[in-house]
């Protein structure tokens, strides 16, 4: 019978050593060690595994709870982060466990046999706009989700672009990527979430929205391209 393969995303090497050693002593394959998401990207197509266990804060243009929806597989935090904020981003995506730093083996290997039981949830999106409100001097003002063209990353605030306008949102990209990607945006680059609707083209690693030209990062490229339908 062929042990259930396992990939493990974590940038400090004692910690992964050791998940790595409990899960070889419990009958499961580590296929691969990884410090950052690109290298992940490349290990889920070089060894095809069964299960990912990732950390949240890991190298790299991307972070894990970015990285998770991108791998296709079950996957399981392991992460020392337990604030609201990082819980909130977490459980949007279905992950098939979350265990806390420092782990215990009796947790690890409950979390990962029942993981590979479960089939993951793609996150929905929505069919229809829906009306959210920013504010622009001392008003707020309410803006159609298919009018946004995209949001950009600015220290720790947020642009949000339409065809006439430009607000500033006092949250970080990460924040509100919660909200906006299961009404149609996707993440193209560490700074940048586009609406995929308002797509006119693409050329060269960038893609146009109404006039703006925005860099397709290279950990980005796969996802976004796996989403064009090509004729």
């Amino acid at each position: 019978m062929t042990k259930p393969s396992i990939l493990v995303v974590e940038d400090e090497p004692l910690i992964a050593d050791d998940i790595a050693d409990t899960l070889t002593k419990n009958g499961y394959r580590v296929v691969a060690i990884v410090d950052e998401g690109a290298d992940a990207l490349q290990a889920m197509e070089d060894y095809k595994p069964d299960l990912a266990i990732l950390d949240v804060n890991i190298e790299g243009e991307m972070d894990g709870i970015e990285l998770a929806p991108k791998l296709g597989i079950p996957f399981v935090f392991l992460t020392s982060y337990y604030d609201k904020a990082t819980l909130d981003r977490a459980k949007v995506l279905h992950p098939a466990g979350y265990i806390v730093k420092p782990f215990s083996e009796r947790d690890l290997i409950a979390n990962v046999a029942l993981a590979l039981h479960k089939v993951p949830q793609p996150v929905a999106v929505k069919t229809h706009p829906e009306k959210l409100f920013v504010k622009k001097d001392q008003e707020i003002i309410s803006v159609m989700s298919d009018q946004i063209l995209f949001a950009e990353a600015f220290d720790n605030y947020a642009y949000l672009y339409t065809e006439s306008e430009k607000y500033i949102i006092s949250h970080t990209l990460k924040s509100i990527e919660e909200k906006l990607v299961p009404l149609g945006f996707l993440r193209v680059h560490r700074s940048y979430l586009i609406n995929f609707d308002q797509i006119d083209s693409i050329s060269e690693g960038y893609v146009f929205l109404k006039g703006h030209k925005i860099q397709i990062g290279k950990s980005y490229r796969k996802e976004f391209m796996d989403r064009l339908s090509l004729l």
